[in-house]
């Protein structure tokens, strides 16, 4: 009996080495299909999704398949890239943008989606705050371009003291810019200075809209929206020829229009994107109790051309945007 016994552990033992064996080899061999939703081309987004293709790309070698897909600024167009991907079974959706990252959500609850360059998770998917516990427990996670919104409101008064009244200009479109722009807004109230809200529907009416605020207000504030993002240089050449600084929600948008900003470095946040893709796709994290990670470290950044232009004075803290050559 202790005969057989023996070897009836030993062939278990012998057969589970062999499954472990297969098991090592399939996930060698395991290619993994990922599809990127971009909301729109502007350097922010690019930055993120070029630190996450970057990230995964070391990682996984030829293991990994990164499908980019480009929505030009439209959110129909998201819900087709995302149906594409849900039809050719991706095993991840990462989603760059908050239109994005909602069209992923209505394409799939079974499909791990991270996303990137998200201000507020629980606005975006509308998670009552007292619900809030930093995972969404759905299949999404992602990271966050979110900076201090008090410390944005700060360099008005550190920046443009004479600034009586500021114009706060974002797209109605975008839930995220509605939140940055409540919580500016404010602050600045509470520091007595006048505010005044312009929202556009889509790009067709940017123009118009600047070109009101900008002989209605002493200044402006433009949140990390996409829609401004990809408008930037009709915003700056509509505000800088009046004499309007802007501050602005990040460093891309700044330095298309604005003077000065609180920002991050996008292409690390992307990168932290596909760490956390990696952790999903090979180590089997579960995205639904991923906590939703944020920049590690914000950084004042000026735009020297535009600041000289206005007679701006910048403080020592302050580092340049670099332009390329």
């Amino acid at each position: 009996m202790k005969k057989i016994t023996s070897k009836v552990v030993t062939a278990g033992i012998a057969a589970s080495m062999v499954m472990s064996v297969g098991m090592m080899t399939a996930a060698e061999d395991q290619t993994y299909n990922v599809g990127v939703c971009q909301l729109v081309q502007h350097p922010a987004l690019d930055a993120a999704t070029q630190g996450f293709r970057d990230v995964l790309t070391e990682k996984l070698g030829d293991q990994v398949n990164i499908d980019v897909q480009n929505a030009s600024g439209d959110s129909a167009t998201c819900a087709t890239i995302v149906n594409q991907f849900v039809s050719g079974e991706s095993d991840l959706i990462m989603a760059n943008a908050t239109p994005a990252l909602l069209a992923a959500v209505a394409g799939t609850n079974e499909i791990p989606i991270l996303g990137t360059s998200i201000s507020v998770y629980s606005v975006a998917l509308d998670i009552p705050d007292e619900e809030w516990t930093g995972t969404t427990g759905m299949n999404v996670s992602g990271t966050s371009d979110l900076a201090p919104l008090d410390e944005q409101a700060a360099m008005f008064a550190e920046l443009l003291p004479d600034a009586k009244t500021v114009g706060l200009l974002y797209c109605s479109a975008e839930p995220n810019s509605v939140y940055q722009v409540d919580a500016v807004e404010a602050v600045l109230k509470e520091a007595g200075v006048e505010t005044k809200v312009y929202t556009f529907a889509d790009s067709n009416d940017i123009a118009s809209i600047v070109t009101q605020a900008a002989g209605e207000v002493d200044a402006m504030y433009v949140p990390t929206d996409n829609t401004a993002a990809s408008n930037a240089e009709i915003i700056n050449n509509i505000c800088e020829p009046a004499g309007i600084p802007i501050i602005c929600g990040e460093e891309g948008l700044c330095a298309g229009c604005g003077i000065a900003t609180l920002s991050i470095d996008y292409y690390d946040l992307g990168c932290k994107t596909g760490e956390m893709a990696y952790e999903v796709l090979v180590n089997g994290a579960d995205v639904s109790t991923m906590p939703i990670e944020f920049a590690p470290q914000f950084v004042k950044k000026y735009d020297a051309a535009r600041c000289e232009a206005l007679g701006i004075e910048i403080p020592d803290d302050y580092a340049a945007i670099e332009t390329e050559e």
